[in-house]
């Protein structure tokens, strides 16, 4: 079979932010699906070894911020491949306490719910979590990110513990790519850093000292050759 078939399921882009007492965390997720209408419910998919997951444990409760078409790689970064046990992602982030007590992510969302667990399920090395939404707004009219045009045209790539994560087994070699070895994301000279000011067409060799992986911050030290 080939994994990638699964790539063609309909997936977004989300934050899921929860709280455990006075701390506050987020994560980004592909995996969030409505349940049902009446009570309405939703459920979304979580790494049991990210920090997120404790929390939704222990409060039972978690927001989800739809992402919009635009957001930057480097915010996706931000709560995809940083762990909130060694950062606060939440400092200089336009956010809001929701009726839950959890965080709520304004700054690149167009729509936010607010959930109360009521069952989850273990699936492995993911749980379940499936909760009543009792709050939720729209907050823009600007189109949603899905997860095809995240990998596609922002050319994201996808955290280890994302449930729909796939090893590559092999990178297609073309020269003058370089692929960041801590997220795995591929700087391609030929499109550039858009969100960073790289015009397309410039070389890896040619790109500002100060230059960061838009996806994860790593530096140019962090690159190989593919």
């Amino acid at each position: 079979m080939n994994p990638k078939a699964l790539y063609k399921l309909g997936y977004g882009v989300y934050v899921i932010g929860s709280k455990d007492g006075n701390r506050l965390n987020g994560q980004i997720a592909n995996t969030v699906f409505q349940v049902t209408s009446e009570p309405m419910t939703v459920a979304v998919s979580i790494n049991k070894n990210n920090l997120t997951h404790e929390f939704i444990s222990r409060s039972k409760v978690f927001t989800v911020s739809i992402l919009c078409q635009d957001t930057p790689l480097s915010f996706i970064g931000r709560f995809g491949f940083k762990s909130g046990r060694d950062t606060n992602k939440l400092e200089g982030i336009n956010y809001k306490i929701g009726e839950t007590g959890a965080p709520v992510i304004i700054e690149n969302a167009v729509s936010y719910l607010e959930a109360k667990v009521v069952k989850d399920m273990d699936v492995g090395t993911h749980t379940i979590f499936i909760g009543e939404v009792v709050a939720g707004d729209v907050i823009s009219e600007k189109a949603c990110m899905t997860y095809e045009y995240y990998q596609q045209v922002k050319r994201g790539t996808t955290p280890k513990t994302a449930p729909s994560y796939v090893e590559e087994k092999k990178v297609a070699v073309e020269m003058a790519k370089y692929k960041c070895l801590v997220c795995g994301y591929i700087y391609d000279p030929d499109k550039g850093d858009p969100d960073g000011g790289i015009k397309p067409g410039t070389p890896f060799e040619k790109l500002p000292d100060g230059w960061t992986c838009p996806v994860c911050g790593a530096g140019k030290g962090e690159f190989e050759k593919t």
